[in-house]
């Protein structure tokens, strides 16, 4: 018999942001609180749902009304506060109570991305060469072009644009400038790979699975590089999102599959994953993976990636949910 089930999660106030095009990214979150909690409900759940408010210091409040012992964890983190996702995430730790999902530090760590990227390397998982600039130390670059632009602390594609690749020091030095005054944080300037892309979901606990590949494939016109935008994601009327094409499973050999499920493996176990997680790879100009991106709980809406995986995998999307939900209880015995 399943046990009761909260689902957490971040109400999203549209009127306190200040670019009115994230209001479809924000929405988002209740879409995918929609669709989880029919799964759940299909699954067998009592569901119930919670809704976090800024600001942080009076979650746990919010949490003291929570009604059950298992908690699907959606909390995204509040706006212009990305650490506010591990932050939660510790609360409910220090609360004892049974979340879905990675642990705090495991989302702390991967909302660094000069950290994560150093401890991939050190651990001998390839990535692009990587350098965390802010306008002060433009001088300090040592990168070849051509290299990305992107936040160093943000993720769902935030901030990347089709000015986030960079040919030459000007445009490198305008793109750390707006960057830095947007988000109000330093900068990741990688090398620019321009081989496939690649992503796979990955859950489990202890016995991590890997999902089917997806492959991003991108139809743009001539001078919109090749990369994952925030238009490509979420602006439907956008030649980005016109032009960004998924295709799973991924049309790859044998020798591909292993490699990829070796090495997203590698970083889930090293990342200390739980649950699920996505990793995203781009191949260097030699087709040697590289991986670009450790996503501890990505999107699990019906029509996210994730979800597509596991369809081709052949889970239902309900099944999908419950798997997510059985393998929190799982590790304590719920």
């Amino acid at each position: 018999m399943h046990p009761e089930i909260t689902i957490v999660y971040n109400y999203p106030f549209i009127g306190k942001y200040e670019d009115a095009s994230e209001a479809s990214a924000v929405m988002g979150i209740l879409e995918c609180v929609d669709s989880v909690e029919k799964a759940l409900i299909e699954s067998g759940f009592h569901v119930y749902r919670l809704s976090l408010s800024p600001p942080l210091e009076i979650v746990t409040e919010q949490l003291k009304s929570l009604k059950t012992e298992l908690v699907f964890n959606l909390f995204e983190g509040f706006f212009h506060q990305p650490e506010s996702e591990a932050e939660v995430a510790a609360i409910f730790e220090d609360m004892g109570l049974v979340f879905t999902g990675c642990p705090s530090k495991t989302l702390l760590l991967a909302l660094d991305k000069e950290k994560s990227r150093s401890l991939l390397t050190l651990n001998n998982i390839a990535v692009p060469d990587f350098q965390k600039l802010s306008p002060s130390d433009i001088d300090e670059f040592k990168i070849v072009f051509p290299c990305i632009v992107k936040p160093n602390s943000m993720d769902a594609s935030h901030g990347i644009t089709r000015d986030s690749i960079v040919n030459n020091l000007d445009s490198l030095k305008k793109q750390v400038m707006k960057i830095n005054q947007t988000f109000n944080s330093d900068v990741i300037v990688e090398s620019f790979l321009s081989g496939r892309e690649f992503n796979v979901c990955v859950i489990g606990n202890d016995r991590p699975v890997v999902l089917p590949a997806s492959e991003i494939v991108y139809n743009l016109p001539d001078g919109l590089p090749h990369i994952l935008t925030f238009e490509a994601k979420w602006h439907p009327e956008t030649e980005y999102f016109k032009g960004t094409i998924v295709e799973c499973p991924a049309r790859i050999d044998e020798e591909m599959k292993n490699n990829i499920d070796r090495i997203a493996i590698d970083a889930f176990r090293l990342f200390e994953c739980r649950g699920y997680a996505r990793v995203d790879f781009r191949l260097d100009n030699s087709g040697n993976l590289n991986v670009i991106e450790v996503n501890p709980n990505p999107d699990i809406s019906s029509d996210a990636g994730a979800a597509r995986q596991a369809g081709a995998a052949g889970m239902t999307y309900t099944q999908f949910i419950n798997k997510i939900a059985i393998l929190a209880a799982e590790r304590v015995h719920i």
